[in-house]
Parts: C-alpha cells; structure tokens; sequence
C-alpha cells in the first residue's frame, strides 16, 4: 500500500503506469500548503524544491497520524522551472504566466523534480524514515511569438504548471531539444521514484 500526497493527477496517472495503484492523501480544507513553497531569498533551485517537498512530506505524514489512517509510506513531490538561479513557480495569473513564457522562449532552462517518500514509525514514540532523490532535465524551447504565447494562455493551460507550461500538452510542440527525465519533467521521474520506494521496501520491478 501506498499514499500519494499531491493533487497532480499526472503523479497518479504515472504510477499507474508503473503498476500502483496509491490512495491519494489530500489536504484538509483548512490546511494552507500554498505556503510551503515560498521562496525563501537567495535559494538556490535544488535546495529549493527538495525543502519544499521535505515540507509537503512532513505536512502529510501528520496528516495520515491525524486521520488515524493504516500506516503506509506515503510519497511526495514538487517539480520546479529554473532559468539559471531564478525559480518560476505557478504563475499567479495570465500575466505572470505570458512573462514566464517569454523569457523561457529561445532557452534553455531546467527543470527540477524532487520525490521523497516517508516510512510511518513502527510504535508510537518511535522514529519514522525519509528517503529523498533529486531529478533535474533540461528542455531547450523555440523562439515563441507573442500571438503564439497569448493563444497558449488563454487555452489555460499555463495555470497549476511550474514555468508556466505543461510538457505533456501543447508546450511539448516548442521544445527543440530535452536531456533528462521525461517524467520528471512531466512531475514524477520514473528512476529516482523507482530508487526511494526500492529503499522502503516497495520494489516497482
């Protein structure tokens, strides 16, 4: 058994895939996970999306304690777009994603992903286990038109999306050349996710 703590169905859809079927593990409605990826100054973009993802795993493995839930490892992820230092989350509206976009045009830009899954303590009192991996592709877009940005933002797509863009949507038409992980990119990397759940016990081959 496995807990999936993220509203990504793409997340769900990949382990799927791979032969697993998790019990997703949501927010409460009053729980602000929002906050969890603030930016803190100066951060750099591998430091930032595996703090964060540390974050969201302690968040959810209280949350399975809270809810009194069967023990279970429960996984978490966050992906990040980097354009050198600079960290470009979920744009907050169609404004903040059209800029996101013509700045990543005619680059190269990486894309981080983070997984961690996290082992419940045995007893009550005991200590619990983390294990943690790091994805981290490159994806080269074409030079994008203004006309071709605002079509794609107003198709929505952007919204919910790191850098502003879905790989798995019509964004994969732009990229001239990718290194990586397809999934990574897309917000679960096959690999690394197959290495933590192989450490707690949960082999996918």
């Amino acid at each position: 058994m496995l807990y999936l703590a993220s509203q990504s169905p793409r997340r769900k859809q990949l382990l799927e895939q791979w032969g697993v079927l998790p019990e997703l593990l949501l927010p409460d409605a009053d729980e602000d996970v929002e906050s969890l990826e603030v930016v803190r100054g100066g951060e750099a973009p591998a430091t930032y999306v595996q703090r964060v993802t540390r974050l969201k795993l302690q968040a959810s493995m209280e949350r399975l304690q809270r809810r009194g839930l069967p023990p279970a490892p429960v996984l978490c992820a966050d992906t990040t777009v980097a354009l050198g230092r600079r960290i470009m989350g979920k744009p907050a509206d169609a404004a903040e994603a059209r800029a996101m976009l013509r700045d990543l045009a005619g680059k190269t830009h990486r894309v981080l992903t983070a997984v961690a899954v996290g082992v419940p303590a045995r007893r009550a009192g005991g200590e619990g286990r983390m294990v943690q991996a790091l994805s981290v592709s490159t994806v080269t877009f074409a030079p994008l038109t203004r006309a071709e940005i605002d079509r794609y933002v107003a198709g929505g797509e952007p919204m919910g999306k790191a850098g502003a863009y879905a790989l798995q949507g019509q964004a994969a038409l732009w990229v001239r050349r990718m290194t990586g992980s397809h999934s990574g990119i897309v917000g679960l990397p096959a690999f690394e996710t197959a290495q933590v759940l192989r450490e707690v016990g949960l082999p996918l081959y």
